[in-house]
């Protein structure tokens, strides 16, 4: 059943500077507590799903994924929820020292006060989470394992990015500047679930509040 979240304590939790993991359903204490000690040496379980949080914390929040395509190429997709605005970021390797920095690089242009959280899945490309939170000041949220739909906007903007780069496509030789251009492509499509704004535009209006 949905419950309230209490913003406040939430604002002191990320205030604390702890990693967060969300629960939509109870998990088996042994594997949970394996699949934790592999990723993280400071965790906090807070105990809530993000689908749950203030509207304001959307238009803060990101989910992430990364993307594996033929001859070991990957792509991280970054899609905030309240405005489905999507970056790509172009991996070198799958290893977490890679991704985390290719992470860290888009994460500087974008304005910090939308960018305070991060929704992730629970692959080892995260296993250096804290360096990515020290260096951003972006908290990190890990889903349940095998729970797509906490990451929903990203796994439905996933689809429209298959358009562009089938699964199985060797992405090695896109370039970061040709995977920018696609991401605004797709930015600059209308959306049903926007009232057929698009991205570009809600994420703009986004901007524009914090000035």
């Amino acid at each position: 059943m949905p419950f309230e979240v209490d913003t406040r304590k939430l604002f002191e939790a990320q205030r604390s500077g702890v990693l967060r993991i969300v629960h939509s359903q109870p998990l088996d204490a042994e594997a949970h507590a394996s699949t934790v000690n592999q990723l993280v040496s400071d965790l906090v379980d807070m105990g809530f799903d993000t689908a749950f949080i203030d509207p304001v914390l959307q238009r803060r929040e990101r989910e992430g994924d990364l993307i594996a395509g033929s001859s070991n190429s990957y792509i991280a997709t970054l899609v905030e929820r309240h405005s489905r605005f999507v970056m790509l970021a172009k991996i070198e390797n799958k290893d977490t020292q890679s991704v985390i920095a290719a992470l860290i690089k888009q994460a500087r242009k974008l304005p910090k006060d939308l960018y305070k959280l991060l929704t992730w899945d629970r692959g080892s490309e995260m296993a250096s989470h804290a360096k990515f939170t020290m260096a951003t000041k972006i908290e990190v949220y890990f889903c349940d394992p095998q729970s797509p739909w906490q990451r929903g906007s990203n796994e439905n903007t996933n689809r429209l990015r298959r358009q562009y780069f089938p699964k199985g496509t060797d992405i090695s030789g896109f370039s970061q500047a040709k995977l920018s251009a696609v991401a605004r492509q797709l930015n600059e499509r209308p959306r049903k679930t926007l009232q057929y704004q698009t991205p570009a535009e809600k994420f703009e209006a986004c901007v524009a509040a914090t000035r």
